[in-house]
This record gives C-alpha cells, structure tokens and sequence, in this order.
C-alpha cells in the first residue's frame, strides 16, 4: 500500500518546454518492415516495406518541418519496423543533422545491425541509438522477439555501439511474464553500458493483445522499484506516466509498503548488486505523454498522438505536422485534464502524469478515460468516495 500525501495544490509540470505549441519528442516510423516478429508489436509489422511509405523527399520535408521549430527543437528518432530496412536511412540521418536535429536511431537487432552500418550513421550525425532486452536471459528476450539469436547479438551490438560514440539507450517492455526478471535485466543494462534505461509498460494493442499485462498493483510495485534504482541508471518510463509520480512522492517523503513483487524485486536487487556505492542523482522525469510533448508519425505520414493510441489526426503530405500537433481536437484534449474522466480529472498528479491515455483507449474504448491501471486514489476521488 502507498501512503498518500498531505493534499497539496495540483503538482507543476517539471518539464520547461511549451508542449502546447511543440513537442519535446517525434517519432518517425520510417518503415513498416521488419524481420523479426516481436510479441509485442504495436506496428504488427511486416517482412517488405508497406505500399505508400514517405520517399526520401518526403521524408526530408518531414525533417525540414520538425527543424522549423524555435530551440529547442523536437528530439528525433527514427524508429521502424526496423529503420534498417531503408537504404536511405544514413541519407535521412545526414539530413536532419544538417539542419540541426538531433536524431537518434531505434533499430531492430538483425543481420542488417553491422558494426560497419553503425559507423557510417554515426558518421551521418546519429548521436543516440536504443536497443531492445526484453528479458535477462537468452530464452525469456528471444521468445519475445521471435529469433534464437538475438539475445547474444544484442550484448555483442552494445559494444560497437558504445565504441562508436552512440549514446545507448536500452529499451525493455515489462509484462506479468518477465517482470520478475527486471532485477536481472537492470544488471545487462549496467553490463551493457547503457545511459537510459527505457522501460515500457504493455499496452494491450497489436501484437500485444495477446500478453499478459501487470495488475494494478504489480504496476504500482514496479514503479517504485524502478523510482528506487534510478539512482544506478537514468531511468524513463513509456506508458507508464505514474513514474513521475511516483518519483515526487518519494521527494515528498512518502513510503510504498509495496506488495508481493515489490519484495520480490528489491530482495533480488540487494541479492544481485548489492549496495551502490557510486549512486547518482536521478534527474526529474519529464512531464512529456500522448499528444503533450510527443508526436508520432507513421511510415506513411499519418499523425498519432503516439504509437500506441491509433486515433489519426492528419497526414503530413496534406498538413502541415506543426498545424496538426498544435490544433487536432484530439492533440488539444489529450493536453487538458479538465477534459478528462474518472479519477484521472481530478488527480492532484494529473499536470505531470495523467495517466496512460493509450491504455485507457485500450480498455476502454475512450482515450480520455480514466487510466484503469493505475493504482493510485487522488485525494479528491477518496474524498468523494468517503461521503
């Protein structure tokens, strides 16, 4: 159980950026195609490049729109399908830097993943590049990715990556499934020689559908946990904005008695890495969720919110990507909690989390519903319960 806090004024975005105007993060899905059958693909993708997918040119109008911001600019990354899959992709890379972007890279591990294809995107401005570990060890990460192999590429990749230059972002999506292994993947992640460690939590869509997602509770227990070792490894979390609740909770003095995985968890961290003596401060999450801060693009140009809420807001051979994120009635609602539901719309916590807008459209049909995975009860909704 999480002790509440005193009730206090609604919390103040820690993130300064006009995320009404711009967003802090664009994702790119430069290509559908991918060679690897992942459980938990949102995308569903496919082995060939789908029908109608951005050309170079327009994929440079694309970079040119995101690099007509005022500094800072959006945070770029191109991401797939496997953006491997596109023989333009250094063209791409080279492009955007040249306009000032930083552009990151989120490729699949595959025999398209060579160290001499890294070198030549590093060389094209490529600053950043992420990694999927979806387990601890080889049977857990390569059932969830569909191919022997992969797990051992993957540690053997880290190393060029981080010999390259590339600051290596590691990406793991915890489901009821694995999430007991996340002490052991913590430990590849400081192995590997991450700076993040960017841990996302399932959303029933896609491929997805058909995994087992954490209860209320296991979410609840995970969060802290992950709060509690940021401080080994710079930590975000991807459909999961409680972390940053969570996160100024802790800031508040407040204690998670935790329930039967939270233990389970900080018991085999203690048991696996011991004490850290060389802790960092973790920095403040960042307030960034669907629509507020992020914007998703698709491999034809279809705008989302992100790429886990499958309401389309426009196209950008059509419309401008400025025009969309800042005045799709969607874009607008998914920034303002008033226009929420449930106990989302009141939650002193709702400027800095307001929950996962793609889990509640998963669940229930409504992205501005109330996130029915969190298990946290705002002061007001415990108020109004006790009446």
């Amino acid at each position: 159980m999480t002790v509440s806090p005193p009730r206090r004024s609604r919390a103040v975005r820690t993130v300064r950026h006009d995320i009404a105007s711009k967003p802090f993060i664009a994702i790119w899905e430069v290509t559908r195609a991918c060679q690897l059958v992942c459980q938990h693909c949102r995308a569903d993708a496919q082995h060939e490049p789908a029908p109608g997918q951005l050309s170079t040119e327009q994929g440079k109008r694309l970079l040119e729109s995101l690099a007509g911001y005022d500094t800072p600019r959006p945070l770029v990354v191109l991401t797939g399908g496997d953006p491997f899959e596109r023989g333009d992709l250094e063209e791409l890379t080279a492009y955007g830097t040249a306009l000032g972007l930083n552009v990151s890279l989120s490729p699949s591990v595959t025999p398209r993943l060579t160290r001499e294809r890294l070198a030549g995107l590093r060389a094209a401005g490529g600053s950043a590049l992420s990694l999927s570990l979806d387990g601890a060890c080889a049977e857990t990460h390569d059932s969830f990715r569909g191919f022997g192999g992969t797990f051992d590429r993957t540690l053997e990749i880290a190393r060029d990556v981080t010999d390259l230059g590339y600051r290596l972002q590691v990406n793991s999506t915890l489901t009821a499934d694995n999430v007991r292994e996340a002490p052991d993947m913590l430990a590849r992640v400081l192995e590997m020689g991450a700076k993040l460690w960017s841990v996302f939590f399932l959303v029933p869509t896609g491929r997805g559908s058909s995994l087992r997602g954490l209860s209320a509770q296991q979410r609840e227990d995970a969060l802290w946990w992950l709060a509690e070792v940021a401080d080994r490894v710079a930590i975000k979390t991807t459909e999961a904005p409680q972390y940053r609740r969570v996160a100024l909770q802790r800031r508040q003095g407040v204690t998670h008695e935790g329930g039967e995985l939270y233990r389970e968890l900080t018991a085999r961290t203690a048991e696996l890495l011991g004490p850290n003596e060389r802790p960092r401060t973790p920095r403040p999450p960042m307030a960034v969720n669907a629509g507020s801060g992020f914007v998703f693009i698709d491999h034809v140009g279809d705008v989302y919110p992100n790429g886990f809420l499958p309401l389309r807001c426009g196209n950008v051979t059509d419309e401008e990507l400025a025009a969309i994120y800042s005045h799709s009635p969607v874009f607008q609602a998914l920034r303002d909690p008033s226009r929420w539901e449930g106990k989302c719309s009141v939650c002193e916590f709702a400027d800095v989390c307001g929950g996962s807008r793609s889990t509640a459209y998963a669940l229930t049909g409504n992205a501005l519903a109330s996130d029915p995975t969190c298990a946290y009860v705002p002061d007001r909704a415990a108020e109004g319960a006790g009446r």
